[in-house]
């Protein structure tokens, strides 16, 4: 089997507010069906807060944002056998969420 980060952008969440719980309600039913499927390995909303950078020589420096253009806003980690499953459980999340998914395969580390 292979990871794979299922994420969204930060700024992607552009419905509207009163309509934030039954999004969520949708987004913990694909959860629940992933966990079910024993493909779940973690996930979760990131809060949109100040970023700590730590630098290679360990200075750390608060910032409001990162210097990136797009910030994760959430992001869900599966364990599935191909790519295309992957983009499966990426393609429910983003009808529950309302917005798109990008899909990465992580890494093999062999030990971990």
């Amino acid at each position: 089997m292979t990871r794979y980060l299922i994420s969204f952008d930060d700024g992607a969440m552009t419905f509207p507010e009163e309509e934030g719980p039954a999004v969520g309600e949708a987004a913990h039913a694909v959860v629940r069906e992933a966990q079910d499927a024993g493909v779940w390995i973690f996930g979760g909303g990131v809060e949109s807060q100040r970023a700590s950078i730590v630098a290679t020589d360990g200075l750390i420096t608060d910032v409001p944002y990162p210097e990136t253009k797009a910030v994760i806003g959430g992001f869900a980690m599966v364990d599935v056998p191909s790519r295309e499953e992957a983009l499966e459980w990426a393609a429910k999340f983003a009808v529950a969420c309302r917005f798109a998914q990008e899909v990465r395969e992580i890494m093999f580390d062999p030990l971990v």
